[in-house]
Parts: structure tokens; C-alpha cells; sequence
């Protein structure tokens, strides 16, 4: 079963890549937590949103579900769950947690836990207009292989910023998310899936 195999991997990462974006100096993080949904199929997927273009911050962009921890929020769990639900109508009966694992600092401002869960494939998800243009799902294989990515150096409000940078059928996985992915990907046991 792919939940029980995600957390037999989350058990046995490996030591803590450390790659974020704490180099770029953001003296105060807001908390935040990103759902990153397996899909429990014999090749699994993630899935992964499409931000509108007309949003005033992060237009167009590719992303987990997600976003800040509010005071009613429990735990970064919580938080993960209630906004998975609000942007891709993912119940939370539909999720099956596997754990969490070590924030990743943006130079956006914000510390972003990252919740690994499983989901049933093939779900009627419904995204919200107000902040999902559309929602997709990437083999694990395909995303999870840091190979298919290429690491880019930008000039950044004054810093010299590197980012990951991966084009899937037309959609660009870069910046923070990429970061995540990558970092992750560094972490977990090989094959972990199989």
C-alpha cells in the first residue's frame, strides 16, 4: 500500500538536504503548509495546481495546494488539509497523512511545511476560480527525478538567486515548489515507491 510505503520512506530520510531560500535574508517568515497528494496507483502522481494569471502575487505559477497557517489552524497539517479543500475541493476523509517533514524557508517570507498524504487516484476534484486556474497530475517518477531539472542563477531584488527549473507538458515547476520537490527527492530511499 503506497501510504505505508510513504511512511516507511518518511522514516527513513536522509539527512537534511538544507536547501531552501534562507540565503536571500528574509528576516520575518509567516507560517504556511503545502499539501503534497500522492496519488495511490500502481504508478503514482502528484498533484499539483495552476495558479490564475491575473493573482497580484505569484500569477500563473505552479504550486502545491496550500498556503497560510491561520489562527484556527491545529497544526501545519490542519492548515495543509483546510486549504487543499478551499482551492481543489480535496476532502479530508479523502487523504490519508503519512507526516510531514522540515520546513522550507522562501525569500517570499514564509516557512513552508511541506504534509505528505496519499489520495485515491482519479478523484472529481473541483478547483476554486478565486485561486486554481487548473489542477494536474505529474507522475511521481517524472517529478520526483532531480535529472529533469536544470538549476538557474537570477538577480533577485539585488541577490543573486538559484532556482530549479523543470517544463512539463507545457507547464513550467520552478522556484519554491521546485525547491521542495528537490529537496525531498534528495531525502527519500531510492525506489522507495516500488
Amino acid at each position: 500500500m503506497l501510504s505505508e510505503k510513504l511512511r516507511a520512506a518518511l522514516d527513513n530520510l536522509l539527512p537534511d538536504a538544507g536547501e531552501d531560500e534562507t540565503y536571500l535574508g528574509t528576516p520575518t517568515l509567516r507560517d504556511a503548509a503545502v499539501l503534497i497528494a500522492f496519488t495511490d496507483r500502481p504508478d503514482p502522481g502528484v498533484i499539483l495546481t495552476q495558479r490564475p494569471q491575473w493573482l497580484r502575487s505569484h500569477a500563473g505559477q505552479v504550486a502545491f495546494p496550500g498556503g497560510k497557517i491561520d489562527p484556527g489552524d491545529r497544526d501545519a497539517i490542519d492548515a495543509a488539509l483546510r486549504e487543499a479543500e478551499e482551492e481543489i475541493g480535496l476532502g479530508r476523509h479523502d487523504v490519508m497523512i503519512a507526516g510531514a517533514t522540515e520546513p522550507y524557508r522562501s525569500g517570499s517570507g514564509y516557512i513552508i511545511t511541506p504534509v505528505l498524504g496519499v489520495i485515491p487516484p482519479d478523484l472529481p476534484l473541483d478547483p476554486n476560480p478565486d485561486e486554481v486556474e487548473d489542477w494536474f497530475e505529474v507522475p511521481l517518477d517524472t517529478l520526483f527525478n532531480p535529472d529533469n531539472y536544470t538549476q538557474h542563477h537570477a538577480n533577485w531584488q539585488g541577490q543573486d538567486r538559484h532556482y530549479y527549473d523543470m517544463d512539463w507538458q507545457g507547464r513550467r515547476i520552478w522556484g519554491v515548489t521546485a525547491g521542495i520537490i528537490i529537496n525531498l527527492a534528495r531525502r527519500m530511499p531510492s525506489g522507495w515507491h516500488r
